[in-house]
């Protein structure tokens, strides 16, 4: 038999979008399903950025556009840079377009690492930074953020981590799946630390729009901390975008030229219609305040899901406010359960769709990730129906 990849043989499927797949499936069958799985705003795309897309596909914008991306978009991505996150980068040559977050992720890690690298990834975090570094041949260092240092690493920890090999860490705040995200001075001590070892910071922040309190600090917003740091981010959950896939890398320009060969191998470019919608979303004032609305509407369900907590105060699942993002990462390890079987029980007996913990790393062993990027009326009876369900667990 001819051989496969046998990379991939490390790699698990993404287990967000496996349970999706589960929810529709069940759904299809005629069961009512509250989904609460997945991270894809229910709000809709402003229609003023559908009306500027559909005018540019009416143009003639429907064939290849420059692999780079647009000098339109460039500069919008670099004014939003500057206005939300203090960080300078020069359009025509720190900017890379790219086809969503995942794939700024992507074009990121080609740009700098080697096969055998070692690459720390906070524990818990989202699924996909770790299986992507496994899938470039990088090797996966997880360094412990459990949920009593407030799922954050301890710079002990961090220090512990680091082998001869250590090259890269990746972080994600605010973090899916937990919300946190560190304050400045934490920031400013990871980043010295990674100035005093070489080491590269690539930095996930596509949730940075969704705050609850102060505005997240971005992680290149620091003397001397652009050279080494690589900017992920993403229109998608600001702008309620997902299904858009646009997003953008910003990085020094030799991580750039790196990163543009990646971004032409694997997509050539990213469709010009959808270029100039994004540049329009950056840039229009109308669109940050549709933007500001949905972040005002996530508070909200946010505030909901804690009311019902107090409200019905079970103390087999525990809940701790997001800063961020738009997620809750409950606590049901009073149960003495897997994850995986909470939320198989969940979407069995109460069908409500769930995330194990467990997906995300060690730490999240008997947590689950509920999502707020649902409508008030679901996030509600799904959350209602979990505490029930744990009550008589």
């Amino acid at each position: 038999m001819i051989s496969l990849n046998q990379q991939f043989e490390l790699i698990r499927q993404s287990p967000t979008v496996a349970m999706a797949d589960r929810v529709s499936a069940l759904k299809a069958q005629g069961r009512k399903i509250i989904g609460l799985q997945t991270g894809d705003p229910d709000f809709s795309t402003p229609s003023v950025v559908l009306d500027v897309a559909l005018k540019a596909m009416q143009a003639g914008l429907t064939h290849y556009g420059p692999s780079r991306g647009y000098p339109e978009l460039r500069q919008a991505v670099a004014l939003k840079l500057e206005r939300d996150n203090a960080v300078s980068y020069n359009p025509e040559s720190e900017i890379l377009i790219t086809h969503g977050g995942i794939h700024a992720f992507y074009t990121a890690m080609q740009s700098i690492i080697n096969p055998g690298d070692d690459v720390l990834v906070p524990d818990p975090t989202w699924a996909t930074h770790a299986n992507m570094v496994l899938m470039l041949r990088g090797n996966v260092i997880r360094v412990p953020a459990p949920a009593e240092n407030g799922f954050l690493p301890t710079f002990p920890d961090w220090e512990r981590a680091l082998t001869p090999r250590t090259r890269i860490i990746v972080i994600n705040y605010p973090s899916n799946p937990t919300g946190v995200y560190p304050t400045r001075e934490y920031l400013q001590k990871l980043q010295d630390f990674a100035a005093a070892h070489d080491l590269w910071v690539v930095s996930d922040e596509v949730y940075e729009n969704l705050y609850y309190g102060e505005h997240p600090t971005s992680a290149a917003a620091f003397p001397g901390a652009k050279e080494r740091t690589l900017l992920i981010h993403s229109l998608s959950k600001t702008y309620a975008m997902t299904g858009w896939r646009v997003g953008y890398l910003a990085a020094s320009a030799r991580v750039i030229e790196n990163a543009l060969k990646a971004g032409q191998i694997s997509i050539t470019c990213v469709a010009p219609f959808v270029q100039k919608a994004a540049a329009f979303a950056l840039s229009d004032a109308g669109v940050q305040q549709s933007a500001a609305e949905m972040r005002v509407g996530y508070a909200r369900r946010r505030d909901l899901v804690l009311r019902i907590s107090r409200e019905m105060e079970c103390d087999k699942v525990l809940v701790t406010p997001p800063m961020g993002a738009f997620y809750f990462f409950l606590d049901f390890r009073p149960l003495k359960m897997s994850s995986l079987e909470i939320c198989e029980r969940i979407l069995d007996e109460v069908n409500v769709g769930l995330v194990p913990g467990a997906a995300f790393g060690l730490q999240g062993e008997g947590f689950v990730r509920m999502t707020t990027a649902a409508s008030d009326a679901d996030v509600e009876a799904g959350f209602r129906a979990i505490v029930k369900w744990a009550e008589k667990a």
